[in-house]
Formats: C-alpha cells, sequence, structure tokens
C-alpha cells in the first residue's frame, strides 16, 4: 500500500548510521569515506506514473531505480500442526538521494568515488505476532545502497536484501522465494509458492492515490502464496505452514496535502479469494474517493472495486499503551463483489500489534480474522492515527 511516510525517515536513520562509518578503516577493503547526499523534495529527474505500465515479470519483480520510491512487502498468517497462530510482516523500502545518471554523484568508474558511496538508501520492517503468546515482536534497520549491504535485483534472479535479512527467489522465474530475517528476540525462515500470477492493482498497475496527474503508484500483489517454514520466538522455534500476501509498489508521488492517513486490507478468503480494500482518511474526515479495491478470483482473474463498491465501518477501538493513539480494532464491510454483496468483519487477533518507537511514525500493522459470509484470514495497515501524516512529504 502506501508506505511514503516511512521512506521519508530513511535519510535521517541513514546519515546517522552513516556517521558511525566514517571513521572506521579497512573492514574487507572497502573504503569507510562516506559520502551521502541530502535529501531533496525535488523530484525533477524521476519517473511519475502516469499511464499504464507495461508489466514484465520476473524482471519487474526487481528495483525501478527510475522511480524515486518503492517497498516490497510480505505479511502472512502462518499455523503450526497443532494450530498455534503466527503472524509476520517483511518490508524492505527503498529511496533514491537522487535521480538517475545524476551529477550529483560521481560514477562508480570515478577515481574518487568510493564503495560507500550512496545514491539509494534502504530500511526494513520486520514483525512477528505470537498469537497464543499474546506477544507482538518488531525491529527495523536502515542501511545504504552500496558495498553490498543493501539493494534489490532481478539478475541473475530476484532478490531485495538489508544485510542478511532478505528475499532470494529460488528459481529463475521467481515462482519460489525465500525469506530469512533473524534478530536477538525472533526470526523467520520461510519459502514461499506462487499459486496466482501478479494482480495488477487500479488501471493495469496504475494505482491512483488522488486525482492530480502522476499522485499515483505502479502496483501489484501476490495474493496467494503458500507458506511452509519456520517461526522462532525466544528460545522456541516452529514449524508453519499456511498463506502469504507480497505488495510491491514503485512511484515518485506523495499522498495529497490534505490526506490524514490511510486503512487498508490484504484479505485471504477460504474460497480461494482475495480482497485487496483501502481508504485514505481526508484531514476533514472525508474518503479520497480516487483510490479502490481489487477481487482477486480463485482461478486469478481480477475484478477493480471503486470506492463506492465497498464501505468499511469501525466496530471497536484500541489505545496504544506506547504512544496513547487509538486506532479502529474492528471492523464491519460491505463489498459490492459484482455477482453478490459480502458482508465480512474483522477482528484483529491482537490488540497491540503497533509498530512503534520508529523515529516519528508509529503505525499498526496486524493480523486479522475474517468472519461473516466468508472466513478467512489477513493484514490490516493502519496510518495517520499516532501521527497524521500531512505534510511529511
Amino acid at each position: 500500500m502506501w508506505r511514503w511516510v516511512f521512506l521519508a525517515l530513511l535519510a535521517l536513520g541513514i546519515i546517522v548510521f552513516g556517521f558511525s562509518l566514517m571513521d572506521a578503516n579497512g573492514g574487507d577493503g572497502i573504503s569507510a569515506d562516506v559520502i551521502l547526499m541530502s535529501v531533496s523534495g525535488d523530484t525533477g529527474g524521476f519517473a511519475q506514473a502516469t499511464a499504464p505500465y507495461n508489466w514484465q515479470f520476473p524482471s519487474d519483480f526487481g528495483a525501478h531505480p527510475a522511480f524515486q520510491t518503492e517497498w516490497w512487502y510480505y505479511t502472512g498468517n502462518l499455523k503450526t500442526a497443532d494450530g498455534r497462530h503466527f503472524g509476520y510482516q517483511f518490508t524492505i523500502f527503498r529511496r533514491a538521494l537522487t535521480p538517475p545518471l545524476s551529477p550529483a554523484l560521481p560514477s562508480a568508474q570515478d577515481d574518487t568515488a568510493s564503495e560507500w558511496r550512496a545514491d539509494q538508501i534502504y530500511m526494513a520492517h520486520f514483525a512477528v505476532s505470537d498469537v497464543e503468546g499474546g506477544r507482538y515482536f518488531h525491529e527495523q534497520r536502515f542501511s545504504r545502497g552500496s558495498a553490498g549491504l543493501a539493494g534489490a535485483t532481478a539478475d541473475p534472479v530476484y532478490r531485495v536484501w538489508l544485510e542478511d535479512w532478505q528475499v532470494v527467489a529460488l528459481d529463475e522465474t521467481a515462482q519460489i522465494t525465500q525469506i530469512t530475517a533473524q534478530s536477538e528476540a525472533f526470526g523467520i525462515n520461510l519459502r514461499l509458492d506462487q499459486l496466482k500470477p501478479p494482480a495488477l492493482q487500479g488501471d493495469n498497475g496504475l494505482s491512483p492515490k488522488s486525482d492530480e496527474p502522476g499522485n499515483a503508484s505502479y502496483y501489484y500483489s501476490l495474493t496467494r502464496l503458500q507458506t511452509e517454514g519456520t517461526i522462532s520466538v525466544n528460545d522456541q522455534t516452529f514449524e508453519v505452514s499456511g498463506a502469504s500476501w507480497k505488495d510491491h509498489e514503485f512511484s515518485t508521488s506523495a499522498l495529497g496535502a490534505d490526506a490524514q492517513g490511510w486503512d487498508w486490507f490484504g484479505l485471504q478468503l477460504d474460497d480461494n479469494r482475495e480482497l485487496m480494500l483501502g481508504q485514505i482518511r481526508m484531514v476533514d474526515g472525508s474518503r479520497e474517493p480516487a483510490f479502490g479495491g481489487l477481487l482477486v478470483n480463485a482461478d486469478g482473474s481480477t475484478r477493480y472495486l471503486s470506492a463506492e463498491d465497498f464501505n468499511i465501518e469501525v466496530t471497536a477501538t484500541w489505545t496504544s499503551p506506547h504512544t496513547g493513539a487509538a486506532y479502529p480494532a474492528g471492523w464491519n464491510i460491505s463489498v459490492n463483489t459484482g455477482a453478490e454483496r459480502l458482508d465480512i468483519t474483522l477482528t484483529p487477533l491482537l490488540a497491540d500489534q503497533e509498530l512503534h518507537g520508529g523515529g516519528g511514525v508509529d503505525y499498526w500493522e496486524g493480523a486479522v480474522a475474517i468472519s461473516g459470509d466468508a472466513a478467512g484470514y489477513g493484514y490490516a495497515e493502519l496510518t495517520g492515527y499516532a501521527q497524521a501524516m500531512t505534510g511529511r512529504f
């Protein structure tokens, strides 16, 4: 979904991180001459999302450096053989500091260029929800796209990484991928098998965020990834299986000036359909009409959902003990799928799934259960409740 706000923090994070390396010497033959460019709000020289995109997979699983902002987002609901439930989120963000071929940075062939010199910066968010244990673990990392520390590629295979946290394809077509990430208290090692073709959001992947030309992203989803592997929490490791969801977006534009925040839902129904539903909440309490949703049928075909095709009603709230923010904590959603009216209820599997302490942007991202006319599991992302998104870009 829309995660520009997190990338706005990358500048501060990567510069602070970089300064810690400026006086380091020599490790593995890498120069510690750190040269980082300042982040500017100027989008000149970057490509804009203005027309439907000519998708080519698996190459489009990789990076799109012509655009300023990009992210690869994975969530999943997994269980052990005896039914213990876990959710996970793994997201890597890329932010360009200068446009492609910008003269602001010397080329790699320049004798003065350092291996530490970076025109791309990266951030990763990683979280695990242990439902039975009533615990939510989360961590974030920053790095620069240089010296092999972080990057994204589709050649020779799809791979996105930040240090030892990574997603990597296990075959040339990226049909099967592996996610590995380990922190001090929790970790994942998961194998994901793509069961449906990429679902193109909006107009053939052009996803508008307002009626302003260019204020949009290129956006596809892999809505059904059969998943198996292990999740570790503290000193315990669990074999798990279930389903994951992938979002990949790239753009140069940001949210509109009057956006307060957003609510996003990626829902996997037990009848082998999926729903992406989202709403941008405006400062005046209204809803941005330009953004809608998507129904993915069991055979992989899709139907665009306009903002008028679904309604989201909040049924409960939860107040964070960490930030004091009051978040929605339950929803009734009515969807006109074209063939039927679908009424579903979403319930968080844990109340506290707030990723907080992230340098000024706190948000709720967590596993939810689906009941009503359809059953299943999914993920919800809620922003603009702890801090408004207005004017952050």
